[in-house]
């Protein structure tokens, strides 16, 4: 019974820090676009749209993205 109780929690922790596909999309008035985030983990994809929305707003001031 241990033995099965340690796999399992083993398992949620491992569940839980898994890298996913995400999806990055910004929009702005004369834009709209989609970025891949394959991969990633949740923070990290967070990061990395927040750094798009970033970079996409020196083209369009009223750039949003938002990771889903």
């Amino acid at each position: 019974m241990k033995k099965v109780l340690a796999i399992a929690v083993v398992g949620v922790f491992g569940l839980a820090s898994c890298k996913k596909d995400y999806t990055c999309d910004c929009k702005g008035d004369n834009m709209s676009i989609s970025v891949p985030l394959n991969g990633y983990k949740k923070k990290a994809a967070e990061d990395a749209c927040s750094s798009a929305e970033t970079t996409y707003k020196n083209a369009d001031a009223t750039t949003k993205c938002t990771l889903k």
